[in-house]
């Protein structure tokens, strides 16, 4: 499975298409339970480290990317919407310890759709910016090869818990 990527810089947004081969109920733990997304949302050698959540309209996730030399660095996602295995939608920016957004660096406005397809679950990811520049700050970070990284994380996660050894 393969992470897809449309970009559309003159409405400064990115679409992310993945689908994954596990149940929809799964998914949506995946993407939405502490424990499950320190495991894979950074990608390898990074590590997720969530300080807190509060998975609800009005919620949030302050969690930090760990670098291997120790390096952290820190985001949080305020939850604007919520519809328990359908889709939420957040605001996503970096920030410090305490969940102090960063002005330096680009917000994003994420909604996500999860739906059930034959042979497992689609994830759609809108991301949406408020300039174009933004949104090319987020690609130059190395976005799309991170994002794919930790969906591959995702794909081991997933095949330990739908086809345990």
């Amino acid at each position: 499975m393969k992470t897809i990527y449309s970009k559309d810089p003159s409405n400064k947004k990115m679409l992310v298409t993945r689908e994954f081969a596990a149940p929809l109920e799964l998914i949506w733990k995946a993407w939405t339970d502490r424990n499950s997304l320190d495991k894979w949302w950074a990608p390898k050698p990074w590590k997720t480290e969530t300080k807190e959540m509060d998975l609800r309209k009005g919620g949030h996730w302050l969690y930090s990317m760990n670098g291997p030399d120790g390096t952290r660095h820190w985001c949080r996602c305020d939850f604007n919407d919520m519809t328990a295995l359908k889709s939420f939608s957040s605001t996503a920016y970096f920030c410090d310890e305490m969940g102090t957004k960063n002005p330096d660096l680009p917000t994003q406005y994420w909604k996500v759709d999860f739906s059930k397809t034959a042979t497992g679950t689609k994830v759609v990811v809108e991301l949406s910016f408020a300039t174009e520049k933004e949104l090319q700050t987020i690609i130059e970070m190395g976005f799309e090869q991170g994002f794919a990284m930790a969906h591959g994380n995702l794909d081991e996660l997933l095949a330990k818990e739908v086809h345990p050894a």
